[in-house]
């Protein structure tokens, strides 16, 4: 998959949480994808270096979107947080014209969706 300037790694997360814990879980995500994916991080951050923080209404949104990536054949790292009896809080979605298809009707994390 071709990488270019200004392709985003999605983060995505849950408006059912707490703005602290989203940025929280969020930021467990991106951790996440940089030990599971270490190349395609290393690429995203020379070649773009741009995030995308969305979010989605509620886990099973969320997983659904995890879903939806991986078989489109997207690198996805899936959080879940233990303190909240394993349920996903966030994933990040490999950069690229692939994920920004998938992500572009999504709101942004933190903000009142329309």
């Amino acid at each position: 998959m071709i990488m270019k300037r200004g392709d985003k790694l999605y983060i995505v997360t849950r408006r059912d949480m707490s703005p602290g814990y989203q940025a929280v879980q969020s930021i467990h995500a991106a951790q996440q994808f940089a030990i599971d994916f270490p190349t395609l991080n290393a690429r995203w951050r020379e070649e773009s270096n741009y995030l995308g923080f969305l979010s989605v209404k509620h886990e099973g949104a969320l997983k659904l979107l995890a879903w939806k990536a991986m078989r489109r054949g997207l690198a996805v790292a899936v959080f879940c947080e233990p303190d909240r009896h394993w349920e996903v809080t966030a994933i990040a979605i490999q950069a690229g014209s692939v994920s920004k298809k998938l992500c572009e009707k999504l709101p942004l994390a933190l903000s009142t969706p329309s």
